[in-house]
């Protein structure tokens, strides 16, 4: 049986996982093939907390909305109907920026809401 020599084509992939996998601990950053297993596990957990970072932010944001909402006497479920009322169109984001930074401005949109 002929033999296939295949020194830098493995070497240069074990390379780029175990560079990959700087900064873990133990065997996990060191021999091969637990950093590939690794490796795998943490791109998953990558991917999966790119999306729950999502959720997190919008769940913040809500909670900062409420918060101040609240001390008006409104839920933000009320908020959030006499905003889609009014048509306002801001933000989630840009509602809670306001709420954590910008306090008047914040009471005052609440305030030309209920006038409405």
């Amino acid at each position: 049986m002929v033999r296939v020599k295949r020194g830098y084509v493995a070497r240069n992939r074990h390379k780029k996982i175990l560079k990959l996998a700087k900064g873990f601990t133990g065997a996990h950053s060191r021999l091969f093939r637990t950093s590939n297993q690794q490796v795998m596990k943490s791109l998953t957990y990558s991917f999966v907390g790119r999306k729950r970072r999502k959720r997190d932010f919008r769940s913040l944001w809500i909670c900062r909305i409420n918060a101040l909402s609240r001390e008006y006497g409104l839920t933000y479920s009320q908020f959030k109907n006499l905003l889609k009322r009014s048509s306002v169109e801001l933000n989630l984001k840009v509602l809670s920026q306001l709420a954590l930074l910008d306090k008047p401005t914040f009471f005052y949109i609440l305030e030309t809401l209920t006038k409405e």
